[in-house]
Order: structure tokens, then C-alpha cells, then sequence
């Protein structure tokens, strides 16, 4: 009986180094996170394929699915059609002027049979076989012949004016109709799913089939690579935290032991806040917390929302 009584308190000794095992000697705990993405839809229309499931691992840019975006291709029809029938209706000036330049070629053989006619008549004027008179009504039809091409070239400058202010003023409606081209086009590129980052997908919120609008939630994704363990710290212990500073973070393996994980500290907040009530703090009296974040690398057995316990030194 007295050799029992002597192992009590061995016992109760290994008993309290088992709890204080458990419990540890911690400087902060918190909760494991990550950044998430929600993709949503960025056009409206029938969801033609959605190839994800939750758990899956996605690369970045991959097409996971497509929308069905058939209205918009007619749209983009429409407006091409619409711009191709406003180049029929602009005119050409190349008959307009062709008549005119055959005008101005036969005035122009006109002048040139009246200078001989001139020359002539001068010629018989010095020899006094003709008079004054002829060559004064030669000197008149060659004016009016030069007034008259003159009259032809004007007409074909107007002419060439009038046709190209009406074709630019068909034309300036093509302008809108390219803009709204491209802007189809844009939304067209839009019906295909295109996953933003790598990651695995946490949630799938649409199903192939099913009719989605812009801005509507597909599905959430998030790289579960590295998580970060969002702890709190009382103002006392500011002092012992930098950037970059290495720390032990341990996870509860489901034992009575804890399995350690290297992290590092890449963020502290710069405010105060009151202390979180999920949140256990090693000053539990401590009214006011700083956030700070430590990134670990997931070694396959971390999970959002995790509790996770961080030693500094």
C-alpha cells in the first residue's frame, strides 16, 4: 500500500507534462484562410457546358465552359450586313466625269480648229484678202470656246465635291456600326468560361443547362497551395513580430501531440481591434488584438477554417 502511495505522485507529474504537451505554450492561434475567387458569368444566356467539379484542380486561363451566345452572333451579323450595304449605296464619279472630259475634249478640238482658222486669216489680213471683221469674229469664237471648257472644268470639280461629300456622309454611319462590331465581338470572346487562376474548386454554384445572367456565381475557386493562418497578438507582443519573420505554426494531428509547420509572417495589421469572441489570445485579459497573417505551405491536411496555434521563437 505505501509503495502506491509513493507512485501518486510520479503519475500526476507525467499527467501534467501530457496536458501541458496538449496545450502547449502558445503565442497566438487562429484560423487557416485563403483568397478566394468567385467566378461569375459575364454574359446572359444558357449555360452550354460547365466542365468542373468541386475538388477538381484547374489551371489558370483553361476553358472550363462555355455560354450559349448565338443572339449575339446575329447581332454581329447584322451590323456587318448593315455596313456592307451602305458601301453599295455610295456612288461612284468616274462616269460623271468621264462624260465631262469627253466635253472638254471635243471643245477642245474646237480651239484648236479655230487658233488654225485665226493663223489663216491673219495670214490673209498681211495680204489684204481679208478684212478686219473675219478676224475679229475668229478672236470672239475662240473666247467663247475657252469660257465654254472653263465652264467644263468648273463642272467637273462640283462634280467631284458633291459625289465625295455624299459618300463621306454614308460612309460617317459605318463608324458607330465598326465600334458596335468590336463591341460584339468583345462580348462574344466573353461566352467562353475562361478559369482566372489555379486552383481547386471549392464550390459549384451552376449546372450545364441552366440559364445564367452577367454577374451571376459559376463557381468558387481558390489555390489551396499555401493558406494563411490569420492569428491575433496582444499589443505586448508586437515587439516580438516582423515581415518575413520565420515561425512554428502546429495543427491538432488528432492526437494528443501537435504536428509542427514552418510559416512565415507576410502581413500585420497596423490597427487595433477588439479581440475576435472565436478567438483565444495567450493575454486572454487583452481587450484590443492586432491581426496578423502567416503563410504556410499545405502539406495536404490543412482546410479553410482550420484552427492552427503559432510559437515565435
Amino acid at each position: 500500500m505505501k509503495r502506491i502511495v509513493a507512485l501518486l505522485p510520479i503519475a500526476f507529474l507525467l499527467l501534467g507534462i501530457s496536458c501541458n504537451d496538449k496545450q502547449g505554450d502558445f503565442d497566438a492561434t487562429g484560423t487557416f484562410e485563403t483568397d478566394e475567387v468567385i467566378v461569375s458569368s459575364e454574359i446572359g444566356g444558357q449555360i452550354l457546358s460547365l466542365n468542373i467539379e468541386e475538388g477538381n484542380d484547374v489551371a489558370k486561363d483553361s476553358v472550363i465552359g462555355m455560354i450559349d451566345a448565338t443572339n449575339l452572333a446575329l447581332q454581329k451579323e447584322q451590323a456587318e450586313a448593315t455596313i456592307q450595304s451602305l458601301g453599295d449605296k455610295t456612288m461612284s464619279v468616274a462616269p460623271q466625269i468621264k462624260l465631262l472630259k469627253d466635253q472638254l475634249a471635243v471643245q477642245q478640238s474646237q480651239l484648236d480648229n479655230l487658233n488654225h482658222e485665226q493663223k489663216r486669216i491673219e495670214n490673209l489680213l498681211k495680204a489684204d484678202a481679208a478684212t478686219g471683221k473675219q478676224l475679229d469674229d475668229i478672236n470672239a469664237k475662240i473666247d467663247l470656246v475657252k469660257k465654254q471648257m472653263n465652264v467644263t472644268r468648273q463642272q467637273m470639280q462640283v462634280q467631284q465635291s458633291n459625289i465625295a461629300t455624299q459618300n463621306r456622309s454614308i460612309l460617317s454611319e459605318s463608324k458607330p456600326l465598326s465600334k458596335k462590331v468590336a463591341q460584339l465581338d468583345d462580348q462574344l470572346k466573353k461566352a467562353a468560361i475562361v478559369n482566372p487562376i489555379s486552383g481547386t474548386v471549392i464550390t459549384k454554384y451552376a449546372l450545364a443547362g441552366e440559364m445564367t445572367a452577367p454577374g451571376k456565381a459559376l463557381y468558387k475557386i481558390a489555390n489551396l497551395e499555401y493558406l494563411s493562418l490569420r492569428a491575433y497578438i496582444s499589443g505586448i507582443q508586437l515587439s516580438q513580430v516582423q515581415l518575413g519573420q520565420a515561425v512554428k505554426v502546429m495543427i491538432d494531428d488528432g492526437k494528443k501531440t501537435y504536428r509542427t509547420l514552418p510559416g512565415t509572417i507576410t502581413w500585420i495589421s497596423d490597427k487595433a481591434e477588439f479581440t475576435p469572441k472565436t478567438i483565444q489570445t495567450k493575454d486572454e485579459r487583452a481587450n484590443l488584438v492586432y491581426a496578423i497573417k502567416i503563410k504556410v505551405k499545405n502539406d495536404g491536411f490543412l482546410k479553410i477554417g482550420m484552427y492552427g496555434e503559432v510559437k515565435f521563437k
